[in-house]
């Protein structure tokens, strides 16, 4: 992330994670909630869509992937849904 002051450009060091709580009424429907906004927001710097994680309101500390993360030869990630069938792509 930059600094505190935008219009240096640096980076500082310091990074914050922002956390935004959305409901879904299970699970299947929170991982294509969170689908869909990840990569409606690709383009936004510093986002990482592959870190995308859904869990349950009461079980936080358990996670499930959104997309596969795998690490393809280029360093990449798979883009595509976790537990996809067929092969890894990095440009899903």
């Amino acid at each position: 992330m930059l600094s505190d002051d935008p219009a240096s450009g640096r980076d500082d060091g310091h990074r914050h994670v922002l956390h935004l709580p959305v409901t879904a009424a299970d699970q299947d429907q929170a991982l294509r909630f969170a689908y869909a906004l990840a990569r409606s927001l690709a383009l936004v710097p510093g986002l990482e869509v592959a870190g995308a994680t859904v869990s349950a309101e009461d079980a936080q500390h358990v996670r499930r992937w959104v997309f596969c993360d795998r690490i393809m030869a280029d360093r990449r990630r798979c883009l595509a849904r976790a537990d996809h069938d067929g092969p890894c792509d990095p440009d899903r």
